[in-house]
């Protein structure tokens, strides 16, 4: 089709170019991703080993109009410092945004989330900044934007798994906490607690993630539980997740305890709440 190109949006808040067809006065949208302004928002704590290997092997990936806000929780070990460097180094596609001090990854993603909404976003994207999330999949999550609400990057469909290395013991917890919240919740995914993810910025407008008190990782699992509530529509990639090879795990058998009690506090509190 040839005419007049214009920008446009369409009502799911995906960017696009509206082209006027001169001849038949109609008009269509290509909602093309070139178009679409990209933030992955990367909490960070104690990653000054990883965060270069990620930024960097993030902008190679063929991804159009990418930025990265990194949300940094006042790290001992530098890593606020590696992020403004890095900032520096790859002028306005790198924001950091300082917190004063650890306040956990649900606080992290809300202030990163309501960032990216005001500097006009129109797909916002969560990932870990310890490389078990692949950089080079986000092509693969942004082609599923324009079929649904939410894109996960799944461990648990056909052509995902998780590290190779794993023990026997550590798959199957894994894939017991997953079952355990999806059961629980009646969740549509087969990975609910993976934290890679793509948003159209529609969807978290629709939900009350603000509203959310879990600092956890369960944050991740509320998170989802909201949409499915609010009907929006997911599509799961499947990923091959890694294990970080530097770098201290913030998982413990803590977290993860608190986070199997919570989920049953989610379907308490949202159950009152319709």
């Amino acid at each position: 089709m040839t005419g007049q190109w214009g920008y446009a949006k369409n009502d799911n808040g995906l960017s696009g170019v509206k082209i006027i067809n001169p001849d038949t006065s109609g008009e269509a949208i290509c909602f093309n991703r070139n178009y679409m302004k990209i933030t992955q928002v990367i909490p960070t704590y104690n990653e000054a080993q990883n965060l270069t290997v990620l930024v960097e092997s993030l902008f190679r990936e063929p991804v159009e109009n990418l930025d990265l806000l990194i949300v940094d929780d006042n790290s001992p070990d530098g890593t606020g410092d590696v992020a403004e460097s890095l900032a520096d180094i790859y002028p306005g596609r790198i924001s950091v945004l300082h917190r004063p001090g650890k306040e956990g990854l649900g606080k992290a993603y809300i202030e990163g989330f309501t960032m990216a909404l005001e500097s006009g976003a129109d797909v916002i994207g969560m990932m870990d900044a310890d490389l078990s999330h692949p950089p080079d999949r986000l092509p693969a999550l942004l082609s599923k934007i324009d079929q649904a609400d939410v894109v996960v990057g799944s461990r648990y469909v056909p052509g995902g798994s998780l590290d190779k290395n794993w023990p026997f013991w550590r798959k199957g917890l894994s894939w017991f906490g997953n079952t355990y919240a999806r059961t629980i919740l009646n969740l549509p995914i087969q990975d609910t607690t993976g934290g890679y993810r793509l948003w159209r910025r529609s969807a978290l407008a629709a939900i009350p993630f603000a509203e959310s008190r879990s600092n956890g990782y369960v944050f991740i699992v509320e998170l989802a539980y909201m949409a499915s509530l609010a009907g929006l529509s997911f599509a799961e990639v499947p990923i091959y997740f890694a294990e970080r090879t530097r770098g201290t795990s913030k998982m413990s058998l803590k977290i993860q305890i608190e986070a199997a009690l919570r989920v049953w506090q989610l379907r308490r509190l949202y159950s009152n709440r319709s």
